[in-house]
């Protein structure tokens, strides 16, 4: 843990050593404010929630996570320090959970920056600030699996745009799985069944009822297991870069 330590700190202090973080950090909140407020009507809905605010971090995180995540393991490979980074003594394992927890801090600090929207709508209303903190925890959740995914498309190639556009397909199979435009497509000739385990895999079908503050063991568990699954590909793909 000693070096995952040392990887983690690496990694989080070249985010802010560089404009990656600030400019993460500010996109992701000027489009959660357009959102929430233009799009989302959150004043005029006239409900004192932030459901408006999270209903588009899945649509946000599709594009604004590969984009933080792609240089993780893609320019280690193109600028050689990768051979560097390996030669030290620590594993694979502890050098991709340090990237990962490092990304990750970014991507909670982003989101704890959003906590004037949270007081404003304890402002103008009353709301129920224990389903806002269950939307917070499943919308943190579910960036760390937009960054597992991410990270591992990374790993694929050298170049950041390459990983870019890999990690979007990915992540927005992932979210439109359990959406009515693929469900419909199977409805006429799939089995129940096949519908679920399809459903299943989608990100909104475990972000959606979190976010309204119903905390199931299994949708927490999902976005555990997408993390931890994608985390391991990635890490088989780095130690077979290695073996060649």
């Amino acid at each position: 843990m000693n070096m995952t330590s040392i990887v983690f700190k690496r990694e989080f202090s070249s985010f802010f050593a560089t404009p990656v973080a600030y400019v993460f950090i500010a996109i992701f909140l000027i489009l959660s404010g357009i959102f929430s407020f233009f799009i989302g009507g959150l004043f005029e809905r006239g409900q004192a929630d932030l459901l408006p605010f999270f209903n588009f971090h899945p649509w946000l995180y599709l594009f604004l996570v590969p984009a933080i995540a792609m240089r993780s393991w893609s320019e280690e490979r193109k600028s050689g320090t990768i051979e560097l980074l390996m030669t030290l003594p620590i594993t694979t394992w502890q050098a991709t959970l340090g990237k990962f927890l490092a990304a990750w801090l970014v991507l909670g600090l982003a989101l704890t920056l959003t906590f004037p929207l949270w007081l404003t709508v304890n402002y103008l209303g009353n709301p129920d600030n224990g389903i806002i903190i269950a939307a917070y925890l499943a919308s943190w959740l579910m960036s760390g699996a937009f960054l597992a995914i991410s990270m591992c498309m990374s790993a694929l190639t050298k170049n950041q745009v390459v990983a870019f556009i890999l990690a979007i397909v990915v992540c927005f199979l992932f979210v439109v799985s359990g959406s009515n435009i693929v469900l419909d497509a199977f409805q006429d000739w799939a089995p129940s069944v096949l519908l679920d385990t399809i459903a299943s895999f989608s990100f909104l079908t475990h972000f959606e009822s979190m976010a309204k503050g119903v905390l199931a063991a299994n949708d927490v568990v999902y976005f555990l297991l997408v993390m931890a699954t994608w985390l391991y590909a990635g890490l088989l793909i780095i130690e077979q870069k290695k073996a060649d």
